[in-house]
């Protein structure tokens, strides 16, 4: 029986990054490939007719190419931390129905994936828990969650799309927790500058019911905005859209690659990487 998910849910916001993976494992195989989220959607009862009509389209048809360029980068981040701790854990903050800790399981990493009772609730109907896998309830802001994580060999966090939507104080105090609490880590997200936020602010931030800029979280410059919340880190960054994939395959438009120049420069759409 397929997971029925309603429209103007909460849970309906799980099915449109997904629905974009597949579109882009569709359309541009040799540059992203994601047959899990291809295999997912066999399983979801939704209405997809609205995705289906926009999918052609030039607007979502890059969207969805954001979303695949930042799920790859994030596999390239996790494989290179496992390539030298292989028994590490991998943390997927805010993950939704997102698999991309799964699509670099090397058969000795623990994967945690973490996110809200509601999203657990539909992951643990489509993706459940395994003995290596665990799927954790919980708000990110309270670490107790951190006790359910396994460090003894690394831990490597992932986070994608969600700290767009937290109060920066709020980012630092739990980046801070996390520097006190697993001495040897890497933690790799996607972020933008002020200006590329006010932009979510008029279209998906806005739904969740942010209103204002002030005081949520964004950044421009990684290592020197963030290196002082820390007391012993090293920060990165490199584009979010070109920084991993320079999108040269014939099956992107010209137009997207010069789309995607300006979200990284312009709107400054990054991958940052903290070692701590």
């Amino acid at each position: 029986m397929k997971y029925h998910i309603e429209s103007n849910s909460v849970q309906e916001t799980l099915v449109i990054p997904l629905y974009g993976r597949k579109i882009c494992t569709e359309l541009y195989p040799n540059v992203f490939k994601d047959e899990k989220a291809v295999e997912l959607i066999e399983k979801i009862d939704y209405d997809f007719s609205v995705l289906e009509k926009n999918s052609s389209g030039f607007a979502y048809r890059f969207g969805a190419l954001e979303v695949a360029m930042r799920e790859g980068d994030l596999l390239f981040e996790i494989k290179d931390y496992l390539s030298l701790h292989p028994k590490a854990s991998v943390v997927n903050m805010g993950c939704g129905l997102d698999q991309t800790a799964e699509n670099c399981d090397n058969g000795q990493c623990k994967i945690y994936n973490l996110d809200l009772p509601d999203v657990i609730a539909a992951r643990n109907a489509l993706l459940p828990s395994t003995d290596r896998i665990k799927n954790i309830a919980c708000d990110l802001n309270d670490t107790a969650w951190f006790n359910e994580i396994d460090s003894e060999y690394g831990v490597i966090f992932i986070s994608a799309g969600v700290f767009y939507y937290f109060k920066r104080a709020d980012v630092k105090k739990l980046f801070t927790a996390m520097e006190a609490r697993f001495k040897s880590c890497r933690i790799c997200f996607d972020t933008a500058n002020k200006r590329a936020v006010k932009i979510m602010l008029k279209t998906f931030v806005k739904q969740a019911g942010v209103t204002s800029i002030k005081d949520y979280f964004y950044v421009s410059d990684p290592k020197n905005e963030l290196t002082p919340w820390f007391e012993k880190a090293k920060v990165s960054s490199r584009g979010y859209m070109l920084g991993y994939n320079d999108l040269k395959d014939k099956s992107i438009p010209k137009t997207f690659r010069f789309l995607s120049k300006i979200a990284d420069w312009f709107m400054k759409m990054q991958i940052v990487k903290i070692e701590l």
